[in-house]
């Protein structure tokens, strides 16, 4: 139990750790322009994802099973991150 506590407490510190990265740039150059919206969908992101990497690493058993599903858990990020970012897909939700 003690363990699993931890995990967790790993990954709402790393989800921390990455979105203060943008927040000290952004005290440091004009380049990175981020609003409260952005960090909360960041976080939610980051935060869901790792929730669910924590999930399936619970839940299944097989290891060549954990490696694809998460795999395509961060497949899905990755996409949603550059989608909101530079809109490669052309929906409405592009930040471009």
């Amino acid at each position: 139990m003690i363990t699993q506590n931890k995990r967790l407490t790993g990954i709402v510190l790393t989800v921390a750790f990455l979105l203060l990265l943008p927040l000290i740039a952004m005290q440091f150059t004009n380049e990175v322009n981020w609003s409260l919206f952005d960090f909360i969908v960041a976080g939610f992101l980051l935060l869901s994802t790792g929730l669910l990497g924590e999930l399936v690493s619970r839940k299944v058993n097989k290891f060549e099973h954990r490696i694809a599903i998460c795999a395509a858990i961060l497949a899905v990020l990755f996409l949603i991150w550059v989608e909101l970012a530079v809109g490669i897909f052309g929906t409405p939700f592009a930040g471009s």
